[in-house]
């Protein structure tokens, strides 16, 4: 019967230490996994998705079927190959943007984004990439009754909330309603809900152009001149990852070859 016990013990007893080896393993790998709020280059790489912020912008970001395409989706999807990682789009409330990279709900914002003085001093931009325009865009049959801005300084604007446009407009003093896309703004003109709006001339290229779904709108006047870039968090190492493949886009080709392809070629930086 001792024997038996003592058989009986010394099993036990490889399995308990077969359980806290592998145990043990385990813990190792949990804790090289990298923290939010640490590098990061390392959060991204460890949960191994790049969360992508964007809204509904074509040519820029933009659905097709399930699918989100577009210049800078597209760019965004090569960047995100290149550290190692899948990408994942997030369509975002834009004037929330700077709350989401903070609270982790997105890790960056690629969307044809207006490099701002004020944006710089919230969240981390990469180097411009593309040049950009802020543009009044009316009913092509009332384009003829305005041709500077200060023509249109008594009508009512639709823009959208949170963006350069809205800026720009409360800088003028000018009357606006706020709506969360620029899609909304847009549809409000068309609707006469609103008499003109204001969004990027990249935008405004591609939707009013002939056989699309806003060519019944038209710009003429341009209120500035701009570039865009991409956001991340304050501080975070991986924007200058984002500066050396925006640099090595412009140097093999990348993006002179997805601008001729989505039709903006003129965007491009000279």
């Amino acid at each position: 019967m001792k024997m038996k016990w003592k058989k009986r013990i010394m099993l036990l007893t490889v399995l308990v230490l077969t359980i806290l080896t592998g145990c043990g393993k385990d813990n190792s790998n949990v804790s090289s996994n990298i923290e939010f709020g640490e590098s990061d280059l390392g959060y991204v790489q460890s949960k191994g998705t790049f969360v992508v912020g964007i809204t509904d912008f074509a040519p820029m970001d933009y659905r097709d079927g399930e699918k989100w395409v577009g210049f800078d989706a597209k760019l965004a999807e090569a960047f995100a190959e290149s550290i190692g990682v899948t990408v994942e789009f997030v369509e975002i409330d834009w004037d929330k943007k700077t709350e989401l990279l903070e609270n982790g709900s997105i890790d960056c914002i690629w969307n044809g984004m207006t490099m701002t003085e004020e944006l710089t001093k919230t969240i981390s931009c990469s180097n411009p990439y593309l040049s950009n325009a802020q543009v009044v865009v009316l009913r092509r049959s009332e384009m003829g009754q305005y041709s500077t801005a200060e023509e249109c300084q008594h009508i009512l604007f639709a823009v959208e909330e949170g963006s350069t446009g809205e800026t720009l407009l409360k800088e003028l003093k000018y009357r606006f309603t706020a709506y969360p896309t620029q899609m909304e703004a847009l549809e409000s003109v068309l609707e006469k809900k609103a008499d003109a709006t204001v969004i990027d001339i990249i935008m405004a290229a591609y939707y009013t152009d002939d056989g699309h779904e806003f060519d019944d709108l038209g710009f003429d006047i341009t209120l500035n001149d701009e570039t865009i870039c991409v956001g991340f968090r304050k501080d975070s190492d991986i924007t200058e990852k984002a500066n050396e493949f925006l640099a090595n886009a412009y140097e093999n080709g990348t993006i002179s070859s997805l601008a001729e392809q989505y039709g903006i070629e003129n965007a491009v930086l000279k």
